[in-house]
């Protein structure tokens, strides 16, 4: 009997051989985001700068001294410099492939690890050229080197044939790469001529000792088709054409650069030049080993560390007894910095290194910027002095406005109708303060067990908000949630909407890590777009990360946000003993209030994703938002057709 009830149940479509193992470079096209950050506009330019940054390692190491990049009419790019030429001789761990193919198509492979190649490099995983390489449907690679000239094809990380000796070099050597991104991967997204012009001129700034040649075979009306870049002055030239005619506090910028190895016994080098302005708002762009790192890091934080103990203890020495007032975001305000550090072995966050996060590069920064900044305000007196006035004023300034909010704040709640659900904190200052847009009361009853009281606040949201791309104006200001919302933030909507009154430094949406959290999290991050659009242009708009997994090994435990990381970890262990129990949160709701507190709430340990608009051209994003979000659903179907394929997968 049982072995007739046996034979009857459907048959198990999950066995061995449902088991992947991806091989090669497959990984990359199949999971691109996790190599380049995504599909889209900025990822497939970040193909460009790979390439880029190999060449600009050659320069550095002083093997070359001139690179050349050029746009196609088919929109290809060439990237070729003078520098020594990958190696192509047969690898003697890959019997019957060269180097050169083994760089190309290996994930992990590189010159760049033992630092023997290299000293500093941009490249640090060995997968940037064979992420390009994968992610391209045409690769060529021609190599000048040993008096020989060699080439080898490629079509999305697979080789078209071996490495040819298509000719004699006896006078040229370097690399040559041509590739044109796979459409599969990218679809309609091309390669902007405006985009990687600024590309070559900043890589060009950040080491002098490089020219690089531009050239462009598509015409957009604005970006010169051809041009060539060397810049002698390094960053100083940088910021003289970046501030242009702006009238500033110094003649001439604070400017230097100091080898890490003559002061602290280190290969690497810092450079540097700021100098600040009343006319515009002020900035900083770093970078480690001529990559740009957006989001900062400890070679910043130690810049600005060396620049404010120098201007309280000049501040000092001038008997300017409010200068000990001044904060690294008075400096900020109207100080225009670049700062470019050179260090062996950086860390960074994330494939596309968007943040530098080496310990030592703070100290190193810091330690060879601060001597420099103390002579160059006592040489120069008048500036100095003009500087430090501009400094106090903006921090008085900011400790008047910050008065203002207090004041404002401890009287909020007689001057606004604050919803009757909002749980606030107890902070009267803005600064530091947090409010989580909660969804549902189940997932507010931990998180308002796991909060820290004095800073953050919440407000549980019921359901998903009104789509307010879909809904009229006189539906919007009768909206309950919108109404409790905009209360809460002390703001208005639209026009109407004042920065200065928001009531929280950090608006942080946290819902399920599922298919409805996800909508939710859409339909207030469109919200935000269209109605409070300075929020995010401030960035006070952030997502949480919570897990979608716990592993318990005895006594160890981590959290994992994906299936990806809980693989990961499962594969490698936990590194405590026994089996490893694996539990996922269904919802915020299922967690308690420490593994909340733990994983997406307690600023030393959370994960935090700062929403921001993308530098892509003016409406670019406002008309992806409302193809997306909008009244007509045949522009979601449209866009759904274009970019279907592209889907890695479906949760459903």
């Amino acid at each position: 009997m049982a072995d007739d009830l046996w034979s009857e149940r459907e048959p198990t479509d999950y066995d061995a051989s449902s088991i992947e193992v991806l091989e090669g470079l497959e990984p990359v096209r199949k999971r691109p985001g996790m190599y380049i950050g995504g599909t889209d506009e900025r990822a497939l330019h970040h193909l460009v700068a790979e390439i880029l940054d190999n060449s600009m390692d050659e320069a550095v190491a002083g093997h070359a001294s001139r690179i050349e990049v050029e746009l196609h009419a088919d929109y290809s790019v060439t990237v070729r410099d003078n520098g020594r030429g990958m190696p192509f001789d047969p690898h003697p761990k890959f019997p019957g492939k060269s180097a050169l193919e083994v760089i190309l198509c290996t994930l992990h492979a590189g010159g760049k690890f033992s630092g023997k190649a290299y000293q500093t490099s941009g490249g640090l995983h060995g997968v940037g050229a064979s992420v390009v390489n994968a992610l391209s449907d045409s690769m060529v690679v021609q190599v000048a080197r040993d008096r020989k000239l060699v080439e080898q094809r490629f079509s999305r990380g697979i080789p078209q044939g071996p490495v040819q000796e298509i000719g004699a070099a006896p006078n040229r050597r370097g690399t040559t790469t041509t590739f044109h991104a796979d459409e599969e991967i990218f679809g309609h997204h091309r390669f902007k001529p405006a985009r990687l012009l600024k590309m070559v001129r900043s890589k060009a700034y950040l080491f002098s000792g490089v020219e690089i040649r531009w050239k462009s075979g598509i015409d957009d009306g604005e970006t010169p088709r051809e041009a060539v870049f060397h810049f002698p002055g390094g960053l100083a030239d940088y910021l003289k054409e970046t501030l242009g005619t702006a009238s500033t506090y110094s003649e001439r910028p604070f400017a230097g650069t100091v080898e890490f190895g003559d002061k602290f016994g280190v290969p690497g080098k810092v450079e540097w030049a700021i100098n600040w302005t009343p006319v515009r708002d002020g900035f900083i762009q770093s970078y480690c080993n001529t990559v740009p790192t957006p989001e900062g890091g400890t070679h910043e934080a130690g810049f600005w560390q060396a620049i404010l103990k120098g201007i309280r203890a000049y501040g000092e020495l001038a008997n300017a007894r409010k200068a000990k007032d001044i904060t690294r975001e008075d400096l900020i305000s109207g100080g225009c910095a670049l700062v470019s550090c050179f260090i062996r072995e950086p860390e960074f966050v994330g494939q596309t290194k968007d943040r530098l996060a080496t310990a030592d590069a703070a100290r190193l920064v810091e330690g060879a910027v601060r001597d420099h900044f103390d002579n160059w305000l006592a040489a120069d007196t008048k500036s100095a002095g003009a500087i430090l006035d501009f400094l106090v004023l903006r921090a008085e300034e900011r400790m008047r406005r910050r008065q203002e909010k207090e004041t404002a704040r401890k009287t909020a709640t007689k001057k606004l109708r604050l919803p009757g659900k909002l749980v606030d904190c107890s902070a009267t200052a803005r600064d530091g303060t947090e409010i989580f847009l909660v969804e549902g009361d189940s997932a507010g009853g931990s998180a308002k067990m796991a909060r820290d009281r004095r800073t953050q606040a919440l407000l549980p949201l019921r359901g998903k908000i009104l789509n307010v791309l879909g809904a009229a104006s006189s539906k919007l200001g009768s909206n309950q949630e919108i109404s409790d919302l905009s209360q809460a933030l002390g703001v208005g909507l639209g026009t109407k909407f004042a920065i200065d009154d928001l009531r929280y430094d950090k608006v942080i949406i946290m819902t399920d890590a599922d298919v409805d959290g996800a909508h939710i999290a859409s339909l207030l991050m469109t919200f935000f777009f269209t109605q409070m659009r300075p929020l995010i242009d401030h960035g006070h708009l952030y997502l949480a990360c919570p897990p979608l997994f716990r592993l318990t090994q005895g006594a160890k435990r981590v959290y994992c946000l994906d299936e990806a990381e809980k693989a990961e970890w499962l594969a490698k262990g936990l590194g405590g003993k026994g089996k490893i129990d694996v539990s996922r949160f269904k919802g915020l709701g299922e967690m308690d209030a420490k593994d909340l507190k733990e994983t997406t709430m307690d600023p030393a340990s959370r994960k935090l994703i700062r929403v921001t608009v993308g530098d892509e051209e003016p409406g670019e994003t406002a008309d992806l938002v409302e193809r997306l979000m909008g009244k007509k659903p045949e522009l979601r179907f449209q866009y759904i057709q274009e970019n279907a394929r592209f889907v890695e997968e479906l949760d459903v």
